[in-house]
């Protein structure tokens, strides 16, 4: 049974690193009000692919919690009722949450897919809470850790509403991308305790505690990131795709996010350094080189040629990839610690 739940959580992990991406396209193609209500899309759980099904039509049934565009408003079906040949507003409420009222299809279809894959990544995270209960004798904290998850996504999706009802409000889609950091460091976690059996590494204090500050400093670096996005998102939409200076206009997040990445380049090599001087066995640590080598690539990309198409989903990937690999790292070096602990006083 523990095979089959670790087999199944390393599912979940995959899902939910796919909603990450899916949600980066979101970000890069500006899909994020593609369906401006939740959890349904203009009130269908099928999102309509033209303008016309989002117009009144005449005779036609309507189906409660419907969204039509009526002069650059939303409007909602009170109740299913059959329309006339007029357009009756006592059938119809205002939509409130916000006064957005775009639509694009290819938007839409981004947004939906995200919500999609967002919903189905929680299928495997039930099977493997499911799958904690047997386990439960011998790995109480798995079925605890499981339950956690579940409830975690169910809150992710609630901050997924917010998010539109707020119309992308910055420090929402944060918190957002923070929540699913959680979710991975979780399933990350329930991976590596279910495992059989542990590679020989050796224990260094000063590796692990720098390890914890690295790993924290990334976390820093994707909150930063994601609000200089932000930023970056709400000029182009005032001045036009870069039609303004970023050296100028560039809030302070920018620059400590720029000058952050030196101080993560520094102790990452110090920490790989050492990995190798102390043949300590972490191997995983040239996976976190790599990932910073592609971060610091796409980051100048980014700056010196005006956010070309794919960077920046790509940069928050990378960056989230990273950081579940430091955080492995730590647990790897933990049970090591664990282990060595335990050998002493035996």
């Amino acid at each position: 049974m523990k095979k089959r739940f670790r087999k199944t959580a390393k599912v979940a992990l995959v899902m939910i690193y796919l909603v990450i991406i899916a949600g980066a396209v979101v970000r890069m193609t500006g899909s994020g009000m593609g369906c401006p209500d939740w959890p349904k899309c203009f009130g269908y759980y099928i999102p309509p692919t033209d303008i016309s099904e989002l117009q009144f039509k005449p005779n036609h049934d309507y189906k409660k919690g419907i969204v039509i565009i009526v002069e650059e408003a939303l409007q909602v079906a009170t109740e299913d009722f059959t329309s006339t040949s007029e357009l009756n507003l006592d059938n119809w409420e205002p939509y409130t949450a916000h006064d957005y009222a775009v639509f694009n299809p290819l938007h839409t279809w981004v947004e939906y897919i995200n919500r999609l894959i967002g919903a189905l990544s929680g299928l495997p995270i039930l099977i493997f809470t499911i799958m904690s209960i047997w386990l439960w004798k011998d790995k109480k904290r798995f079925l605890l850790l499981s339950i956690f998850t579940v409830f975690a996504m169910a809150f992710q999706a609630w901050l997924g509403k917010t998010v539109v009802d707020s119309n992308l409000a910055p420090y929402k889609i944060t918190i957002h991308m923070v929540m699913a950091l959680v979710i991975v460091a979780v399933i990350l976690y329930l991976i590596y305790a279910s495992k059989t059996t542990y590679k020989n590494q050796k224990f260094d204090l000063k590796f692990r505690n720098v390890l914890i500050f690295a790993t924290l400093l990334t976390l820093v670096q994707i909150v930063l990131g994601t609000q200089v996005r932000q930023f970056v998102d709400v000029q182009n939409k005032l001045f036009g795709y870069f039609n303004w200076d970023i050296e100028i206009l560039a809030p302070l997040n920018f620059y400590i996010h720029r000058s952050l990445s030196i101080l993560v380049l520094v102790v990452n090599v110090w920490l790989f350094l050492r990995n190798k001087k102390l043949n300590l066995g972490y191997n995983k640590f040239k996976l976190v080189m790599l990932c910073i080598g592609l971060e610091i690539l796409t980051g100048v990309v980014m700056f010196y040629f005006n956010f070309p198409f794919s960077s920046q989903p790509l940069h928050l990937v990378i960056a989230t990839i990273l950081i579940g690999i430091q955080f492995y790292i730590i647990l790897e070096s933990q049970n090591t610690e664990r282990l060595k602990t335990k050998i002493s006083t035996t």
